[in-house]
């Protein structure tokens, strides 16, 4: 849980590894859901706290995210944002559809909306510029990023390098806890990367403790996620194309992960 002057923020596990995720505003008492995709643990989460759910945000189409819409809908008659275009399956109470650049109000802070296409065509990201916070769904995981089902390899590299180019002091809050195995990973192809050996040990001592490795900052993934660092001549060395583009980069990067 984070708390700030206005904003207050709980994260919570559901299924074997989704985080989900509550914003509440303690001046209007509007309080949203990142996602839904299980109803019993958001009710569960929001009972606890005592807050009453005003809105919905959805990244993606995708069942874990979704599926407990229709319960809470049916319990809180809340708003549900999502992403304008869809995919493959339309996001059910859509009640305001998103595209990039969209930018909206929860209470009064402000909301921007990044279309970060790759892991789904219809993905987006809930970027807060004056709280310093991302939620990017299933685009970028601590030392990983989304395995592109729906769109291409370039077109997630392209997705990736929109949220680089944020401030570096950028909060991320993703929607899975992959960080241990992302880390095997990372180091892999990496493993002289001082910063990442450092950054894996500390990931050890918090799974270790039963502990979230969750929310990252985007100062530390450009440091230490491979996904982030395609212009490194090390990781370049590795893969054997030092002259190769980003997009090619990150694609044999992929591809690696998919099977590793």
């Amino acid at each position: 849980m984070i708390d700030m002057s206005r904003i207050e923020i709980v994260q919570f596990p559901y299924f074997s590894d989704n985080y989900g995720v509550l914003i509440h505003d303690r001046n209007t008492k509007k309080t949203v859901a990142i996602d839904a995709g299980d109803a019993l643990s958001y009710n569960k989460a929001l009972d606890e706290k005592g807050w009453n759910l005003s809105e919905i945000w959805i990244t993606h189409h995708h069942w874990d995210h979704t599926d407990g819409i229709d319960s809470l809908f049916k319990r809180w008659n809340c708003k549900v944002i999502g992403p304008a275009n869809h995919s493959t399956v339309p996001i059910r109470h859509l009640s305001e559809g998103m595209t990039e650049k969209d930018s909206f109000l929860f209470a009064e802070t402000p909301v921007k909306i990044l279309h970060t296409p790759g892991h789904t065509l219809d993905m987006i990201n809930f970027y807060l510029p004056s709280e310093n916070i991302l939620f990017s769904g299933d685009t970028l995981f601590s030392l990983g990023c989304g395995r592109v089902f729906e769109g291409n390899m370039f077109m997630m590299h392209d997705s990736l390098n929109k949220i680089s180019a944020l401030p570096n002091k950028t909060l991320i809050y993703c929607s899975h806890e992959y960080t241990k195995a992302n880390a095997k990973f990372a180091l892999s192809v990496e493993p002289e990367n001082k910063t990442l050996v450092s950054h894996c040990n500390k990931i050890e001592e918090l799974v270790t403790s039963k502990k979230p490795t969750i929310p990252t900052n985007l100062e530390l993934e450009k440091k230490i996620n491979p996904f982030l660092r395609t212009s490194s001549p090390s990781i370049r060395e590795k893969l054997n194309l030092p002259n190769a583009s980003g997009g090619e980069v990150f694609s044999a990067l992929r591809k690696a992960k998919d099977i590793f």
